[in-house]
């Protein structure tokens, strides 16, 4: 994740329009002081994997594997018994998916987009029909009573194994050198 120390110096150097990081109901760490900050400086969030690489739209089971060199297949949430764990994700979407008649990954972005006005995802496809159901998020609407309600269930999920390869996570929150 992005060091806030180096946010804040930055963007008092030279403005900043938008962070973009990691974020999604599979991993929710902007959440604990990265959105905060943001909105207090005026920066717009930009989250990469809103559907959790794949893993929110339903598409990866527990009969899915990995090619070789395939980024999930280094994450230990994607391991078997973590996998299996974070299924529980998958079928609260799909409940609401059936409760808002759309698909679990539409419920995915929606939900990023009611968490504030500075909140903009992009999700990645080179599938049009993919594209189309992703457009289509923007027309899911939530109460803050069915907001709330979904907000505590996400939270009750604990979610199990690791976000990042070793190596990645290694580079996250780390400080930038000041240039002084």
């Amino acid at each position: 994740m992005l060091n806030l120390n180096t946010l804040r110096r930055a963007h008092a150097e030279l403005p900043v329009s938008a962070v973009q990081n990691e974020y999604s109901m599979l991993w929710r760490g902007p959440e604990d002081e990265l959105l905060a900050l943001c909105d207090e400086l005026g920066i717009g969030f930009v989250p990469f994997s809103p559907l959790g690489y794949g893993f929110l739209t339903g598409a990866i089971d527990m009969g899915t594997s990995f090619a070789p060199g395939d980024f999930r297949a280094g994450t230990s949430r994607m391991d078997p018994e973590n996998r299996q764990a974070n299924m529980a994700l998958v079928e609260l979407l799909q409940l609401w998916a059936v409760r808002k008649n759309a698909a679990p990954g539409q419920i995915a972005l929606a939900w990023l987009l009611a968490q504030g006005p500075s909140v903009v995802p992009i999700p990645g496809t080179t599938q049009m029909p993919h594209l189309m159901e992703n457009i289509g998020a923007t027309e899911i609407d939530f109460t803050s009573v069915e907001l709330a309600e979904l907000n505590r269930a996400v939270a009750a999920i604990e979610i199990q194994g690791t976000r990042a390869p070793q190596m990645v996570a290694e580079w996250s929150d780390v400080e930038a050198p000041s240039r002084i």
